[in-house]
C-alpha cells in the first residue's frame, strides 16, 4: 500500500528525537502535509506527527472523523497543550509507529491546544473524553520523543514490547490493530 512503508516502526531512534520548531509555512511544509496525510490515510489511522514519517519537524495531522467515510483532516503546526484537565480517562490506544498492540493508557480528559495551520493561522482545539482528545495528546507526544509505551509502567512496557515484537515476527504493518493480530 502507498505511505504504509514510509512509516518508522519502533525502535527507530527518530521516534525518541525532541523535533524542531517550523519557523514558516513554505512549499516544502505542504508537501510533508500532503504526504503525511497520505500515509495517515493509507494505514487507516487517526493521526500521525512528522517524526513517524523520519522529519523531526512539529507538525501532526489528525482525521478523527475518518472512520465514518468522510475525510475531515487537520494539519497542526508546532502544537502545543495550553491546558489539560485534572481529570483523567484511559482508553486503549494503538500507534501506526507500533503496529499489532493495543494499550491502556491514562490521559488528561480535556485538553486545549493551540497550533499553526497551513496558512500560518493560531488555530485553537479543544477536546473531551473523545478520540480527538486522546489523539491531540498522542501525536503531541511524538513531537517531544514521547511513544505511548512511556505512560506505562516498568512492567507493562516490558510486556508490551514482547507483545509488538511478537505482532512484528507475526508480519504487522502499520494499521494493524491487536485484533488484526489475533
Amino acid at each position: 500500500m502507498p505511505g504504509i512503508s514510509d512509516i518508522v516502526l519502533s525502535p527507530d531512534p527518530r521516534l525518541r528525537q525532541p523535533c524542531a520548531a517550523i519557523d514558516e509555512v513554505t512549499p516544502a511544509t505542504r508537501r510533508l502535509a500532503k504526504r503525511m496525510l497520505r500515509d495517515m490515510y493509507a494505514a487507516d489511522g487517526c493521526g500521525l506527527a512528522a517524526p513517524q514519517v523520519g522529519e523531526l519537524v512539529q507538525m501532526v495531522v489528525i482525521d478523527v472523523d475518518y472512520a465514518d467515510g468522510k475525510k475531515n483532516p487537520y494539519v497542526l503546526i508546532n502544537p502545543q497543550v495550553v491546558e489539560a484537565s485534572e481529570e483523567t480517562m484511559t482508553t486503549g490506544e494503538g500507534c501506526l509507529s507500533f503496529p499489532g498492540i493495543t494499550v491502556p493508557i491514562q490521559r488528561p480528559r480535556r485538553v486545549v491546544v493551540q497550533a499553526e495551520n497551513l496558512d500560518g493561522d493560531l488555530m485553537q482545539y479543544e477536546a473531551e473524553g473523545n478520540l480527538l482528545a486522546v489523539c491531540l495528546q498522542h501525536e503531541i507526544d511524538h513531537l517531544a520523543g514521547v511513544t505511548m509505551l512511556d505512560h506505562l509502567s516498568p512492567a507493562d512496557r516490558v510486556k508490551a514490547i514482547a507483545t509488538y515484537n511478537d505482532a512484528l515476527a507475526a508480519g504487522a504493518r502499520p494499521g494493524d490493530t491487536a485484533s488484526d493480530m489475533e
